[in-house]
């Protein structure tokens, strides 16, 4: 006897600590793009902004989420933080530009954290955008490349790639005609160094959490049929 009743779907995957990963990604995305911007320090002769100490993490994040769940999942991630930045930029250029209050006088300090420019904004976001999607397929080509050998190179190479093209975007798109060529070159080699190194030193951290997932969740992702488009929410 045949049935013309509809094939079930296939039962989607669920993971334990997906979800968590995930909105520690768009945190520590935001936090370093809100508050990291706004103060320049120096640090053993060393000038960059207060955010290169925390942004990387977002690649940190990146990098666990593509090697352990794989291009698709990761790529989902990466369009909720553009998602929340898209957000936070506007809500913040809203606030810093609704009328103050006769009796309060704060509006100079909330422009000075709060009042980045529309250029700066889009090329934040536009940079994000190249930088994790770099990142990610970079990740995943060499793991299917290596048959999963050699993580070290993987998280190391993909870094240096996706804060490259981070870096190219968002410092030409952002301050060119407003910095001189010379002051636009020294902080993109600084800045960029910076990230890289940074990722470097926090590799042996990346191992132990990507391990324990792996670990945890019965899996270990292996992009070889995966739809490399950005422009898509399917995992």
């Amino acid at each position: 006897m045949t049935s013309n009743a509809p094939a079930a779907a296939p039962a989607t995957r669920t993971y334990r600590y997906y979800d968590l990963i995930m909105a520690a990604f768009v945190c520590v995305l935001l936090c370093s793009n809100l508050i990291g911007v706004t103060k320049i320090v120096t640090i053993g002769g060393f000038t960059f902004g207060g955010g290169i100490l925390f942004f990387p993490l977002s690649y940190l994040f990146g990098d666990i989420l593509t090697e352990v769940y794989g291009y698709a999942r990761s790529r989902k991630v990466v369009w909720a933080g553009f998602g929340a930045l898209a957000f936070a930029s506007f809500m913040s250029w809203v606030v810093v530009n609704l009328p103050p209050a006769a009796s309060w006088h704060g509006q100079e300090h909330l422009e000075a954290v709060f009042g980045s420019t529309w250029r700066t904004s889009l090329s934040s976001l536009a940079g994000y955008m190249c930088g994790e999607f770099a990142n990610s397929v970079t990740l995943v080509k060499i793991k299917v490349k290596t048959e999963g050998r050699f993580l070290w190179l993987r998280f190391v190479c993909s870094t240096i790639v996706g804060e490259a093209a981070d870096t190219l975007v968002f410092y030409p798109l952002a301050f060119f005609g407003q910095w001189t060529n010379e002051q636009l070159l020294a902080v993109m080699v600084a800045n960029y160094s910076l990230k890289v190194l940074w990722e470097i030193f926090a590799t042996p951290l990346t191992y132990a959490v990507v391990g324990a997932l792996k670990r945890a969740e019965g899996e270990d992702y292996y992009d070889r049929d995966t739809n490399f488009t950005p422009f898509s929410l399917k995992t």
